[in-house]
């Protein structure tokens, strides 16, 4: 049995096919222009390398619920000329097998989830944030992705101003300072007119994020319970989890427990930020059984 997965990026989209064990066994990589040329592309590449069901992880905003009429679109993403695109409907039509939507980042949290319990770590629940150009959270509990009248949206919760950064007004477009407005790549040239990786860990705005983001984690922390809470994306790193990690400890005041921070604040365990080609692989798959 063949899957194909499909991680949709808004700089590129990667194609992959995989086997039973979710191992690649080809993939290819293509630019994201208009939805014309790049679904088409997507479509021929699977043409050209058939596959029984496909997981499809996008980024977003998407409609994920069945009954409605924009079920598998791409709805109202800042991704120029990406508004509104019929992604499912146009995969359907081309392609003609199962497909399973979801966001970008749910596909990576189904991912490591899969990884963990292929691993024999036995965990029931996780969270996954990927903080990069964008910053979007997913959520694996008891084995399900969460979501009902629609996905998660971890990126835009609101957050308590670190003192040092009042004046900074945040990048998002839709509320300014929430969380994907505070600590996404973008805001560096924001605050500092350079990109991040040319901002040295020595810098004070590493603690300005690092608070941030630890909030994000306190939050789902007393609200799901997550096993643990992963960070993938540019932004991301084992350095910057260090103070992560530090201002968190600091937040949950030993309110609750936790297990230990080394293991419950993670960079992904999947290499190569190959998390969403195994949940895209594992959600195909899935759809095959039932």
């Amino acid at each position: 049995m063949l899957v194909g997965s499909i991680e949709a990026g808004g700089t590129k989209f990667v194609c992959a096919v995989g086997n039973g064990d979710y191992q690649v066994k080809d993939q290819v990589r293509i630019p994201t222009t208009t939805p014309a040329e790049t679904l088409k592309r997507t479509a021929d590449y699977f043409k050209r390398h058939p596959v029984s069901a496909i997981g499809v992880a996008s980024f977003g905003p998407i409609e994920i619920r069945q009954n409605s009429s924009k079920y598998g679109f791409i709805t109202k993403t800042p991704k120029p000329g990406w508004q509104d695109t019929d992604f499912v409907g146009y995969l359907k039509r081309e392609l003609d097998v199962p497909i399973f939507f979801t966001t970008d980042v749910n596909g990576s949290a189904y991912g490591e989830y899969v990884m963990s319990t292929l691993s024999n770590e036995k965990i029931d629940s996780l969270v996954y944030y990927t903080i990069g150009t964008g910053v979007g959270g997913g959520a694996v509990v008891n084995g399900q992705l969460l979501g009902a009248i629609g996905h998660p949206e971890m990126g835009h919760v609101l957050l308590k101003r670190h003192p040092d950064d009042l004046d900074f007004p945040g990048v998002c477009p839709f509320h300014g300072d929430c969380l994907e407005g505070l600590v996404s790549g973008p805001t560096f040239e924001a605050r500092l007119n350079r990109p991040g990786e040319d901002v040295p860990f020595s810098h004070p705005v590493w603690n300005i994020l690092s608070y941030y983001v630890a909030q994000a984690a306190l939050q789902v922390t007393l609200e799901l319970r997550p096993n643990k809470i992963i960070f993938g994306g540019g932004v991301s790193s084992e350095k910057f989890l260090q103070k992560v990690r530090r201002d968190f400890a600091k937040l949950l005041n030993g309110y609750v427990e936790v297990p230990g921070l080394e293991r419950y604040l993670t960079m992904p365990e999947i290499p190569n930020n190959g998390s969403a080609t195994v949940g895209n692989f594992a959600m195909a798959a899935k759809l095959l059984r039932e």
